[in-house]
């Protein structure tokens, strides 16, 4: 198997002038069955990295789209474990795209990091971003990370002094994931004039990749982030698009594997959408 800090560094490394697309899926939605062909659909309709978020009951950084899908998946009785496992059927035909779990400290600190950090090496795991995970507090878990080659990935903000910028270059591998708006994820409309700003201020510390989220609706916004931006990230839009095709296929009396299906292929062809309008590099 590719070794997991490998893979990260190749999807970075595809064509130079190429910005990554990154979409955010909950783990467990729209059903835990289809999680495996949703995540090949969004390969093939040009993922770079896949970020697979763990469902947690308090999931403060997310806005209501992303909250409802969480809610979902914990109905569905969906923890790291179950997680742990999608990757690793992922993982049985797809030994190169990468998978990083985004989440919360809490489910981490319930399993012990160590046992966590073994656990998603032995998945397929590429990169970890901890929401509540400070640089500061992350040493011994970074170093247990280091261990099983996987990458701490951390979160920047507008509000991020460059003191932390610096703090998270110390610690941070993979790549950097800026929130380009305060709040929420899905709040707000993005201003890519501030953001390619702050990015120049990020990247005067950070050498990694940087990646930017929160806001992408559409393909005209996520071509005007890539013009200063290595990544762009997708989450709220792309889970609001399955919640209205899941929607729309109850209503027609449709049953859950036919509502799937239909979840996949419009989050598939909306990505479609935004590979299109991004940057390919040569």
């Amino acid at each position: 198997m590719t070794a997991s800090n490998e893979r990260l560094k190749a999807a970075f490394a595809k064509n130079p002038g190429r910005t990554a697309l990154i979409p955010y899926i909950t783990a467990g939605d729209p059903s835990i069955a289809a999680m495996p062909k949703l995540m090949h659909a969004l390969v093939k309709s040009g993922a770079d990295v896949l970020e697979l978020g763990v469902p947690f009951s308090d999931p403060m950084a997310d806005g209501p789209v992303i909250q409802r899908a969480a809610e979902r998946a914990i109905k569905r009785g969906v923890g790291l474990r179950q997680v742990f496992d999608m990757v690793a059927q992922f993982r049985q035909q797809d030994d190169t795209t990468p998978v990083v779990l985004m989440g919360y400290a809490n489910p981490i600190e319930r399993m012990g990091q160590g046992n966590f950090a073994q656990l998603a090496a032995r998945a397929g795991v590429d990169g970890v971003l901890v929401v509540d995970y400070p640089p500061e507090e992350i040493t011994d878990f970074a170093v247990q990370l280091d261990a099983a080659g996987i990458d701490p990935i951390f979160l920047l903000a507008p509000t991020s002094t460059e003191e932390r910028m610096r703090k998270v270059a110390q610690v941070a591998r993979g790549y950097v994931y800026y929130v380009s708006l305060k709040g929420v994820t899905g709040a707000g409309n993005i201003d890519t004039d501030d953001v390619a700003a702050r990015l120049a201020t990020i990247r005067r510390h950070v050498s990694l990749p940087v990646g930017v989220g929160f806001g992408i609706r559409d393909a005209d916004s996520a071509r005007r982030l890539a013009a200063s931006a290595d990544a762009v990230v997708i989450g709220s839009k792309l889970i609001q698009t399955m919640e209205d095709a899941v929607a729309s296929a109850r209503e027609a009396g449709l049953d859950e594997q036919a509502a799937d299906d239909a979840a996949i292929a419009a989050a598939s062809s909306w990505l479609n959408e935004i590979r299109q309008a991004l940057p390919t590099g040569q």
